[in-house]
């Protein structure tokens, strides 16, 4: 990488679900985990809690079989530099991006991730509207895995439902949000054998008819401002509660799910398919310092 290149980033988010934004269409910029971590610092960085780096998926070898599917490949990485499968806010705003750039419009399009090629529909933005439409992305089926599960707050501990999305959740009813406390430290469950490499804890109430409001302790993270397989999860769970299982009515059945940062729209579909809809925002661009990136490539 030469230190005289122009390196553009961009900053995006979806539900305040932050994003740093590194087109590198060739995959010609070298990320290391410690510049990917320099990059998401908040104080020492731009910021985010994960990056996106948007290459061609003919250009990656985790990405060229699926080339013929999906052009873009999402090579997604959490803030502390790991690499990391899926991201559905991730997505949004990696969609969203492809529009701004001009190599996608409005419509249909297919996302190559390390979990598998995403469908993604970009919205038309609502005329005299000074907003983008909403994104909507693919995530898959739901996994109900049998088993009773306890998730606990100090002295407060509710049964929860186990639901995994690719990744474990433990949903739990709650009276309050605040009853979740601060969530910096993963609440406790048990069994422990229910999530041996640990769980995102979501805690829920009811907001309204097929509405509901979440918070959640994701496993690594502490609190985040949302998380978009926390709140597929939790739709789910909430329509088993609710006593709707599309497979067996064979009627889609869609809940509004209230994040800290925004709100997102769920649907579960007869097929066992989960939509995801939110929005997707760009909030500024600029250029990298190249020596000062190079410097943790070294």
């Amino acid at each position: 990488m030469s230190t005289r290149a122009r390196i553009a980033f961009l900053k995006g988010h979806g539900t305040e679900n932050d994003f740093v934004i590194v087109p590198d269409p060739e995959n010609a910029i070298e990320l290391s985990p410690a510049a990917v971590a320099a990059l998401c610092d908040r104080r020492a960085g731009i910021g985010g809690d994960g990056l996106l780096h948007v290459v061609r998926s003919a250009t990656h070898p985790e990405a060229r079989h699926m080339a013929a599917e999906a052009e873009w490949f999402m090579d997604y990485r959490n803030g502390d530099g790991s690499v990391a499968e899926m991201c559905g806010n991730g997505v949004r705003v990696f969609a969203r991006y492809l529009q701004r750039a001009g190599h996608v419009t409005e419509g249909d399009l297919a996302v190559a991730t390390r979990g598998g090629v995403k469908t993604v529909h970009i919205a038309k933005t609502a005329s005299g509207s000074g907003s983008a439409g909403d994104v909507t992305v693919g995530m898959g089926k739901a996994l109900l895995p049998e088993g009773d599960v306890t998730v606990s707050v100090g002295e407060r501990s509710w049964p929860a439902r186990n639901v995994n999305m690719g990744n474990p959740h433990a949903v739990a009813f709650v009276d309050d949000l605040a009853h979740a406390g601060d969530l910096y430290a993963p609440p406790p469950f048990s069994p422990a054998s229910a999530y041996p490499d640990g769980v995102n804890v979501e805690f829920v109430v009811d907001r309204g008819p097929r509405h509901v409001a979440l918070r959640v302790h994701e496993r690594g993270s502490g609190e985040t401002r949302s998380c978009g397989t926390g709140a597929c999860a939790v739709a789910v769970a909430t329509a088993r509660r609710d006593g709707a299982d599309p497979a067996v009515t064979g009627t889609p059945v869609t809940y509004t799910v209230d994040v800290p940062g925004g709100t997102l729209v769920i649907t579960e579909r007869p097929d066992g398919e989960i939509e995801m809809t939110g929005p997707a925002v760009i909030v500024a661009e600029g250029e990298i310092d190249a020596e000062w990136l190079e410097s943790f490539v070294r």
